[in-house]
C-alpha cells in the first residue's frame, strides 16, 4: 500500500526536519512524505528542497505562491498525492501536536474503514494539559455541543486534523464543492464523509503543545470558524451516498 502523508506548512523551518525523520523512520512500507509550503517566510520550503533532495522519492515539496489557506493547502496537497498514485492519504499538522508514531494506528483500520480519526474526544483521548483550561473548554464545546449540533454529526472530533483517507474516499468527493479555506476545512471534510456515507472510525490519540513556532489559531478565527458552520450546513445539508463520484482509479 503506498501512502503519502500530506503536512501544509507555513513558518515551520525547526519542526520540518525532525518531522520528515520521524515519518520515514516509521515501519510502514512504502511510505513518503509530501510538503505542502506557502512560501513561508521563514525558509520552510527551502528546508524542506533539502530533506527531499537527501531523501529522494521519500520526500516531496510542493510549493505554493503565498498563504492561501489551510483548506486550499490540503485540496492540493490531497490532488497531489493522488496524481502520485497514493492507496492512503495522511493528513497531519508539522508542529508534532499528531504524534508522527500514531500513524500506523490511523492505517491499521484502512479497508475496513475509508477514514479513520486521530481522536481527542473518545474514550482514551487526550490533550495535553499545557492546553489551559480555557482551550480545552472552548474545543470541547465546539466539538462534542456546537458542531454535533448544528450538523447531526456522529464525529467526535470534528475539528481534528490528523486523519487517514484511502484513494476511493477522497476520489469520490468533489474538491470543487469544499470552500472552507481555513482551519474550519477539517469540519467541512467531516461532515461531507458522514453525509457520503463513508465508513468512519475514531482512534484516541494524545494531543500535544505544539513543540516550537507559534499556533496560527486565534480569536478571530475561532470566531469565524462558528459562523462558517452554517454555511456548511447549508451548503451540503442535501448530501447522500449516492451523490459519490464514481472512480476506479
Amino acid at each position: 500500500m503506498k501512502t503519502i502523508v500530506v503536512v501544509p506548512t507555513y513558518n515551520e523551518a525547526e519542526n520540518v526536519p525532525p518531522l520528515c525523520e520521524a515519518l520515514l523512520a516509521l515501519p510502514v512500507g512504502d511510505l513518503s512524505v509530501l510538503i505542502v509550503d506557502d512560501n513561508s517566510p521563514d525558509g520552510t520550503g527551502e528546508v524542506a528542497e533539502e530533506l527531499a533532495a537527501a531523501n529522494p522519492g521519500k520526500l516531496h515539496v510542493l510549493h505554493r505562491p503565498g498563504k492561501q489557506g489551510l483548506g486550499r493547502a490540503y485540496v492540493a496537497g490531497f490532488r497531489r498525492a493522488l496524481e502520485m498514485g497514493a492507496d492512503a492519504i495522511v493528513q497531519m499538522d508539522a508542529d508534532f501536536s499528531h504524534q508522527p508514531s500514531d500513524v500506523p494506528r490511523l492505517l491499521e483500520p484502512l479497508g475496513e474503514y475509508d477514514l479513520v480519526i486521530g481522536s481527542r474526544y473518545v474514550s482514551e483521548g487526550e490533550l495535553d494539559e499545557r492546553w489551559g483550561w480555557h482551550r480545552e473548554l472552548l474545543s470541547a464545546w465546539a466539538n462534542r455541543v456546537y458542531v454535533r449540533a448544528i450538523l447531526g454529526m456522529a464525529i467526535k472530533d470534528a475539528t481534528g486534523g490528523f486523519r487517514a483517507w484511502t484513494r476511493a474516499a477522497l476520489k469520490g468527493i468533489d474538491m470543487n464543492m469544499v470552500k472552507s479555506n481555513g482551519y474550519i476545512f477539517q469540519v467541512e471534510m467531516a461532515y461531507i464523509a458522514e453525509k457520503l456515507g463513508y465508513r468512519i472510525l475514531e482512534v484516541p490519540i494524545f494531543f500535544a503543545e505544539r513543540r516550537a513556532g507559534r499556533s496560527k489559531m486565534d480569536l478571530g478565527v475561532q470566531l469565524e470558524a462558528a459562523l462558517r458552520v452554517w454555511q456548511i450546513w447549508w451548503r451540503h445539508r442535501h448530501l447522500a451516498p449516492t451523490d459519490r463520484l464514481m472512480s476506479n482509479r
